[in-house]
């Protein structure tokens, strides 16, 4: 079984946050990421957006697309209707060999309100969870059947945050909703990575190692501070750190018991004059690369 190490270019061009990265071009972090050995990089807001430039602008430096963040609007829609918004980003995705769509609800999302503290996040309850389920499914199947996987991204911020969430709607979904495991998000959520990695290994399509600072992200609870003052404060770090909180060794043992075939994704943002981007995803890089020889991963 072989994985790949891929990464996400927001260490060096944060979406949310673009004015802590303006000293940083796209291209600083796609010729950096490939210098460090990262084979793949997920899609950035500030990459080309027509499929020709996206594929040439990859080419340039050697990397492919690992996947991409996609803002779903799914409560406010019809399956059809949604499928109808995500069709462009479906194809392209296609078209370019991307592993799957990293899709996440984000027509509620308070996660790029710096006004709305991280606790007060939106919920839904049970019954609205399976109708929402029912939706979902008919999305990802959908995407199947373009050749695009979808993997749900449960994120801090939305509705799909804890470990009780992302099992509710795994119950509530069909077996082409797959899952974004991320790493950082569930401990940050108040769930242990492990118990999800274990109960939910049968629908994990995407891998994010992302790691998290805990005195940090306990001080954003009991401050009551937004997600996007988290990043800023530094809560989230890359494998490697000894201020992290995920064990990854046991993760990555886990993913190799369970025949994992598919990326594994560096996505950490962090304030680049507090973590500089090229260190970090090097520190990230080498990390996963020592996990996954004491696992016995093989990295392609």
């Amino acid at each position: 079984m072989a994985v790949r190490i891929g990464i996400s270019p927001i260490a060096w061009q944060n979406d949310d946050l673009p004015d802590i990265t303006a000293s940083y071009t796209m291209d600083d972090a796609l010729r950096e990421s490939a210098a460090i050995g990262y084979r793949g990089v997920e899609r950035g807001q500030r990459m080309p957006s027509d499929t020709d430039g996206l594929r040439a602008f990859l080419d340039r430096y050697g990397l492919s697309l690992c996947g991409g963040w996609c803002s779903g609007g799914l409560l406010g829609r019809t399956a059809d209707e949604e499928i109808e918004a995500i069709r462009g980003q479906v194809e392209q995705f296609v078209a370019l060999g991307s592993p799957c769509i990293v899709y996440a609800e984000c027509s509620n999302t308070i996660q790029g309100d710096r006004n709305v503290p991280v606790n007060d996040r939106p919920r839904l309850d049970a019954e609205a969870v399976a109708a929402y389920g029912a939706k979902l499914t008919e999305v990802a199947e959908w995407c199947a059947g373009q050749g695009m996987p979808l993997a749900y991204h449960h994120h801090m911020g939305s509705i799909i945050e804890s470990g009780e969430d992302v099992d509710r709607l795994m119950e509530a979904t069909g077996p082409a909703v797959g899952l974004c495991y991320d790493t950082g998000h569930l401990r940050f959520g108040g769930a242990d990575p492990l118990a999800v990695l274990d109960r939910w290994s049968h629908r994990v399509a995407h891998v994010h190692y992302k790691d998290v600072r805990m005195p940090v992200v306990e001080r954003v609870r009991s401050q009551r501070l937004s997600f996007l003052d988290a990043v800023i404060a530094g809560a989230f770090t890359v494998p490697g750190d000894p201020e992290g909180a995920v064990d990854f060794a046991a993760v990555t043992d886990r993913l190799s018991a369970m025949g994992y075939e598919g990326w594994i994704v560096v996505e950490a943002e962090q304030d680049p004059a507090k973590a500089d981007p090229t260190e970090y995803s090097r520190m990230g890089f080498e990390e996963i690369r020592r996990l996954c020889a004491a696992a016995g991963l093989v990295v392609a």
